[in-house]
């Protein structure tokens, strides 16, 4: 594996119904995203600020403001 290459991995709050998302946060400036179901498949990338934002927002503690 290369040094640059995403390692994916699932939140433990994932359950194994098939609708997970997987992160790799050992990419600098950004967090590649993918659909666990399709590893082969695309993956988006986020600046890290908008990451920490979404999750953020998901954990309840509101939508950031823009």
């Amino acid at each position: 594996m290369k040094a640059d290459s995403p390692r994916w991995f699932k939140s433990s709050y994932s359950s194994n119904g098939g609708d997970c998302i997987e992160v790799a946060a050992n990419i600098p400036g950004v967090v590649p995203v993918r659909d666990s179901k399709d590893p082969h498949g695309p993956a988006l990338a986020f600046p890290p600020g908008a990451w920490s934002a979404f999750v953020s927002a998901v954990q309840g503690d509101g939508l950031p403001t823009v």
